[in-house]
């Protein structure tokens, strides 16, 4: 149920937070997906959602969306490892 001084149902922020913690790459998987578009912005979006929801800063959530975009039209790419 939505109360009127929250806008998004109530289970909206722990769904979203599932699906950001779905969507995030981890350290396991960190060298395999570093560099697959969709899945650096779905991971990007998943954050801004998560940020919305949580009533998070508007500039925040801006910035994790630009950069979810730079990645689907591949305007961003992994710079590499400093490690390596």
């Amino acid at each position: 149920m939505t109360s009127p001084d929250a806008p998004w149902p109530d289970s909206a922020t722990a769904k979203a937070e599932e699906l950001h913690q779905l969507l995030r790459i981890g350290d396991r998987d960190w060298h395999q997906l570093k560099s697959n578009r969709q899945r650096r912005g779905a991971e990007l979006l998943a954050a801004a959602m998560v940020q919305l929801l949580r009533h998070g800063d508007s500039s925040d959530v801006e910035n994790l969306t630009q950069q979810a975009l730079g990645w689907f039209k591949g305007e961003l790419k992994d710079p590499g490892c400093p490690r390596h």
